[in-house]
């Protein structure tokens, strides 16, 4: 715990002078989604109030926000802990994606579309591929995919797919091989943003299908190995 709070309080800064909830969840929700509070962990009010230098209510009202998107769980009478999973979590957080991800593709007009922020997440898998760092490999893809739903336009879908993608984080952190996770996915992503490229949405949106059910069956079988049926 010492050394994410050390981590976290480098993110003091980005609360500026005037610190709210929505930033210190901003902040919590991106440091859960990195890993640096896996599943299960408590979190402190008084270690991380103390790290971002807020005030005691600021932090039980970020709580509460990361609470109501899923992220946070409240224990009665043991405190505020990272969410863990179920199965049935996961298979609803694809149902989501799939319902969105693949309407973002069907809906996007005629192309050429803006894909570099696509070709640049490709390129962070590639370059974290090559440096055997298979969790960076997994934010990579997660990045494409968000930027993927960027397409829309959207900024009420982008925030809804923010937390959809930070509850995903949690599945994949309790995962111990994360190298035969990530990898497939790659190159399935590089076929997408071909298609794309290719002003071809109709096979993107099929690619995209086909991945996000393989992703599923992978996932849900990783995860029912590691953690049980009942998420413990």
């Amino acid at each position: 715990m010492a050394e994410q709070l050390t981590s976290l309080a480098d993110d003091r800064a980005l609360l500026g002078r005037t610190s709210t909830a929505e930033r210190v969840s901003d902040i919590l929700r991106s440091r859960i989604a990195e890993g640096f509070f896996p599943p299960g962990t408590r979190l402190s009010e008084d270690s991380i109030g103390g790290a971002l230098g807020v005030s005691r209510n600021t932090l039980r009202e970020a709580f509460r926000l990361l609470t109501h998107e899923r992220l946070l769980v409240h224990e009665l009478n043991r405190g505020v802990f990272v969410r863990v999973l179920t199965v049935e979590d996961v298979e609803d957080i694809y149902r989501t994606r799939g319902l969105v991800e693949c309407a973002v593709v069907r809906g996007l007009g005629e192309p050429p579309y803006d894909l570099q922020a696509l070709a640049e997440a490709v390129a962070d898998a590639r370059r974290a591929a090559r440096e055997g760092d298979w969790k960076a490999v997994g934010t990579a893809n997660i990045h494409f995919h968000r930027e993927l739903v960027a397409l829309a336009g959207s900024e009420r879908t982008d925030e809804l797919m923010r937390s959809v993608f930070a509850e995903l984080r949690l599945a994949f952190h309790v995962v111990d091989e994360p190298r035969s996770l990530h990898e497939p996915y790659m190159a399935r992503n590089i076929e997408i943003l071909g298609a794309l490229q290719a002003g071809d949405r109709d096979t993107a949106e099929q690619l995209l299908a086909v991945y996000l059910a393989d992703s599923l069956e992978r996932v849900v079988e990783v995860y029912r190995r590691r953690v049980g049926d009942d998420g413990q």
